[in-house]
């Protein structure tokens, strides 16, 4: 009877709302966690008549729960220091990879599993772009994040060294001064290379490159020599190589802006050691000067290292994961990806945070943070849960009263239905 059915209608949808207020309550110290909201509508109408005037007389079937839907504005950030947390911030969801085929969470609550791969809490692997050589490969297919822990990075021979350095323009002739560079053979041990600036005449400096003769297998050094020539304002001008013949020193055509400089024959078996020793600095002017000042070096620089052991890894706001060596190397070794959908109601709910593209959620675009509307990362935080306590009891008192006023309805008709049968009796 229509009396009975109803009411019903109306217990079974306040049921739901107080189910899903339940769920918010529940999980609002859940990571990232959607609070959601239930939407009524009402049901199809009878007509069981007509007035006077001609407007249908309607009678009502009662309600139905019409959607559910889940707010996805922003957790606040909560900073825990962990590296392996990663807070979300603004839209889009983390891509995972479910063995067959792609989930999506905003809950950065990783860890790092037995081969040093990133997965999430129920062990799913955190999707990103690959890196070769410490460079990120944006256009290659998703691949799981893994982090070389306790890796060794294999070490890399000095390739280039430069030296921003000034010769004293009023030393005497026959005036030396060395000046010093750490650099690294192929195996990662380091070499002090001297350069010897000798005063040899107005505006020109021979130079002697060379690492200590008990480097070598020989016990001899054959240095790398040369002369070097500059103008009256100071300026390297040409460089001339014992044996060869003056270059002028500058980016123009014909132009050198370094001088080679090799080893061969080192004691520790590794392979020869060929340098270039830049003698222009990033602006494209001589990095090395003679005034009238004391000869000094105030700098030096070089690409080589030593072998390093690994320590730990940062995740940069544009997700990209940096391993940390013991060497004082960084790496970076993949690029976390993030996923946008048209319609994120669409969505399909899967528990521990995890969400499934549907048809109604349209396909999703993976790309990094901070590009086509995708938010941007925190390492070492996490995204609270968005629940609002306040709003969730305001909501749990107005579903209360509805439950209970359905179920009078249903009592009030059960004792009009007792009073129905007595009068037939």
């Amino acid at each position: 009877m229509a009396s009975f059915f109803i009411p019903l209608t109306g217990l079974q949808s306040d049921s739901t709302a107080l189910n899903t207020i339940a769920n918010d309550l529940a999980n609002m110290n859940t990571t990232a966690f959607k609070s959601q909201k239930v939407n009524f509508s009402d049901l199809f109408y009878q007509q069981i008549g007509s007035a006077g005037s001609g407007d249908p007389i309607q009678v009502g079937a009662g309600v139905q729960v019409s959607s559910i839907e889940t707010a996805f504005a922003q957790g606040s950030i909560n900073t825990t220091g962990n590296s392996t947390d990663v807070a979300l911030n603004g839209s889009g969801f983390f891509v995972l990879s479910n063995g067959g085929g792609q989930e999506y969470t905003r809950a950065g609550n990783f860890s790092l599993d037995s081969n040093g791969n990133l997965v999430t809490q129920n062990g799913l692997g955190v999707m990103g772009y690959p890196a070769t050589d410490g460079v990120v490969n944006t256009n290659a297919p998703l691949t799981a994040i893994s982090v070389p822990v306790g890796q060794v990075e294999q070490p890399q021979a000095t390739s280039t060294f430069n030296m921003l350095a000034n010769l004293n323009a009023g030393a005497e002739s026959g005036t030396s001064f060395p000046a010093q560079v750490t650099v690294y053979d192929s195996l990662g041990i380091s070499h002090v290379a001297t350069v010897t600036y000798t005063q040899t005449g107005t505006n020109t400096w021979s130079y002697s490159a060379a690492l200590p003769a008990a480097d070598f297998t020989s016990g001899t050094s054959t240095p790398v020599t040369g002369t070097m020539s500059f103008d009256s304002s100071g300026n390297l001008t040409s460089v001339t190589p014992t044996g060869g013949s003056a270059t002028a020193v500058g980016t123009a055509a014909g132009d050198t802006s370094t001088i080679t400089v090799g080893f061969s024959g080192l004691a520790d078996g590794a392979a020869n050691m060929s340098m270039k020793w830049n003698l222009l600095g990033s602006s494209g002017t001589p990095v090395i000067s003679q005034v009238s000042a004391a000869s000094a070096v105030s700098s030096t620089s070089q690409n080589g290292y030593a072998s390093g052991q690994y320590q730990s890894f940062t995740i940069a706001s544009d997700g990209t994961v940096s391993a940390t060596f013991s060497n004082g190397q960084q790496k970076a070794v993949g690029q976390l990806a993030l996923a946008n959908v048209a319609n994120v109601q669409g969505l399909q709910m899967l528990g521990d945070g995890d969400y499934a593209a549907t048809l109604a959620s349209g396909t999703p675009s993976i790309g990094i943070s901070g590009t086509a509307g995708r938010g941007t990362l925190q390492d070492g935080a996490l995204e609270e849960s968005n629940v609002n306590i306040s709003a969730e009891f305001s909501d749990l008192i107005i579903a209360q009263r509805a439950f209970e006023a359905n179920s009078k309805a249903v009592t009030t008709f059960d004792t009009v239905t007792q009073e129905t049968i007595n009068m037939i009796h």
